[in-house]
């Protein structure tokens, strides 16, 4: 699998911001099929799965099961024949194991025949044929509250250094216990906390041209100490807090400073869905930078769709007119503060703010590479020792290369 495809795309979505697509039809016109969507679960994705209901019809059957679980269910579900789901809602992560299975299809016919509404750099290629469908971009960036910030003092942080001396007058201050949250959790969480993180150091996760691993040197020290110091400004149960945990934290009021996802802002600065003195004061902005380095520690995501191999081409062409009617630009135009769309003249809202100055401050994306998920859940299980101090920086970085070299080499990426 080439990955310059997945590379150049994300960067080039979120760099940008906005495309182009041409008004859609309000008749979704399918005449009959099964649509079956699998996805995760929050705001923007509910709002896809709804519209795509609207499809539904005497003859066309559309349901969806949206789940935090998505990831652990996408590749068992669409190995059988047929696939149990027809759709499988992805982000550049989350499709690698579809694509190294060959469990989605190339969407080609289906684009020239149904895609008048797609823009080019909404189609996700891979070796030259289209495999998905871009609707969305995201990152974690940087929360705070303005007004916590303006009592104790200090400037608006731009770097995780100045969160942290940030952090220390605050709580010096008597204004916060905890100022600070990271969605630290075992597991997903906590790795993609070290990848934003050794990201900001400048680090190569994998030697140049390889798939061997590259993160036990002087930046992944560096990412783990930065990772650690930050938990002396948080609650003593860091380690049990997930992306969605600290966003309640803050809305809660709770926290001061915290990396949230782009796709969670809308619902923290809405009055309707916030406390208005948690609204009216916080401000999204790029992720910090690190280290002294000039490029936000954070990763670059896109969000979009993919259609099962094995299905009938009748639910295919179903499932792929469904989710195209979904993301239609009239529906990023009736709801622009719940995700930052990849559609024609979207005007990005307040809560897409942070995530378009991560993206235009240089922020990588996430790598797409077939054997990145086995290092993503070594660092995940491998690191919590480590943030509950109970393991070195350096054996932790050491057992995580040690994980990642037996899984790699049973997928037959290592000899």
């Amino acid at each position: 699998m080439k990955r310059s495809g997945l590379l150049a795309t994300t960067a080039l979505l979120l760099a940008a911001g906005i495309f182009s697509a041409a008004p859609a039809k309000a008749d979704c016109g399918i005449e009959k099929g099964s649509v079956r969507i699998l996805s995760n679960d929050f705001e923007a994705l509910r709002l896809i799965a709804s519209e795509a209901e609207k499809c539904s019809s005497a003859t066309v059957k559309v349901s969806k099961n949206q789940t935090t679980e998505h990831k652990n269910l996408q590749v068992p579900a669409l190995k059988v024949n047929p696939a149990q789901y027809t759709v499988a809602v992805i982000a550049n992560n989350s499709i690698v194991p579809l694509l190294n299975d060959g469990l989605v299809r190339p969407l080609d016919d289906l684009v020239a025949k149904y895609g008048a509404d797609l823009q080019p750099n909404q189609l996700i290629k891979i070796d030259g044929k289209v495999m998905a469908i871009a609707f969305m971009g995201n990152s974690q960036h940087l929360f705070f509250r303005k007004d916590i910030l303006e009592k104790a003092g200090v400037q608006p942080p731009k770097s995780y250094e100045d969160i942290l001396a940030a952090a220390k007058a605050i709580k010096e201050k008597g204004l916060m216990e905890h100022p600070l949250a990271a969605s630290d959790k075992a597991g997903w969480d906590l790795a993609a906390e070290f990848v934003n993180m050794y990201l900001g150091y400048g680090g190569e996760l994998f030697k140049a041209g390889s798939a061997e691993p590259a993160i036990n040197n002087e930046k992944g020290l560096a990412t783990l100490k930065m990772m650690k110091d930050l938990t002396a400004y948080m609650g003593p149960d860091y380690m049990t807090y997930s992306a969605d945990d600290i966003i309640k934290t803050y809305v809660a009021g709770k926290t001061a400073m915290m990396n949230g996802w782009g796709s969670l802002a809308g619902s923290v600065i809405d009055k309707t869905k916030a406390p208005a003195e948690i609204a009216e004061n916080t401000v999204l902005a790029a992720a910090p930078t690190v280290g002294g380095g000039s490029v936000p520690a954070a990763a670059l995501w896109w969000d979009g769709f993919a259609i099962a191999k094995n299905i009938s081409d009748e639910d295919a062409e179903a499932s792929f007119r469904a989710m195209v009617h979904a993301v239609r630009p009239e529906v990023a135009d009736k709801n622009p503060d719940i995700a930052t769309w990849l559609t024609k003249d979207f005007k990005p809202s307040a809560g897409a703010v942070g995530v378009l100055a991560t993206a235009n401050g240089g922020a990588q994306p996430y790598p797409m590479l077939p054997y990145m998920g086995l290092l993503h859940t070594a660092l995940g299980s491998e690191l919590a020792d480590f943030m509950q101090g109970r393991e070195s920086a350096e054996d932790a970085l050491r057992d995580t290369e040690a994980a990642y070299t037996a899984a790699a080499r049973e997928g037959g990426y290592l000899k």
